[in-house]
């Protein structure tokens, strides 16, 4: 990377954590000058308004989420053990390794009406994701790991959208107990369909 590229990098990296937790709407260029500690002339000869800056942090927020997601089912061998891996890295989502929680959860929200570019972000990972999940169980039922009376759509799509309800309720309650309750149940009818214990 040149100086100019590694400036622009840093910029965003400190720029991530304040619209992870503040938000777009609510995060001023004032937050990430002091952030990242460089003058507004500096900022602006990177980006060209805030929004361009959001859009490049919203890449690098969900970037992020992908790489560890997918680093973490990749040291799994059983499509059970992908499965519990993707859940279990939502456990606590008071302590997430992205400094103001699940980005796809906080952007989502925030995106829903007012900023379309960043909500088509979000659907392409948040759709991918579910694909990844659905893949999963579905090479699960070809391996014979898997029964193939759970249907690999459906549970897919309850696992992400309660693993991403309950980050949005255990932030919003201050505790992690309502995602253990969530995963346990998760995981409980995962096994009734698993034929190999993993």
């Amino acid at each position: 990377m040149t100086k100019a590229e590694r400036t622009k990098q840093f910029i965003i990296e400190q720029a991530a954590p304040i619209f992870n937790e503040k938000g777009i709407a609510g995060t001023s260029i004032d937050d990430v000058l002091k952030a990242a500690k460089v003058a507004k002339g500096c900022l602006y000869g990177h980006f060209e308004s805030k929004a361009e800056l959001s859009y490049a942090t919203v890449d690098y927020l969900l970037q992020t989420l992908v790489d560890k997601r997918d680093s973490l089912l990749q040291a799994q061998q059983t499509a059970r053990g992908k499965l519990y891996a993707f859940m279990d890295m939502n456990r606590y989502p008071l302590a997430t390794f992205i400094e103001g929680g699940c980005p796809i959860a906080n952007l989502a929200t925030e995106a829903d009406d007012n900023n379309p570019v960043v909500k088509q972000k979000v659907k392409v990972v948040l759709q991918a994701a579910i694909e990844l999940l659905t893949g999963i169980v579905q090479e699960g039922i070809r391996t014979g790991e898997i029964s193939a009376e759970l249907n690999p759509e459906e549970y897919a799509l309850k696992m992400f959208t309660a693993v991403e309800g309950g980050i949005m309720v255990c932030r919003t309650l201050n505790t992690n107990l309502p995602m253990q309750t969530i995963l346990k149940s998760l995981k409980k009818e995962l096994d009734a369909f698993c034929v190999v214990a993993a």
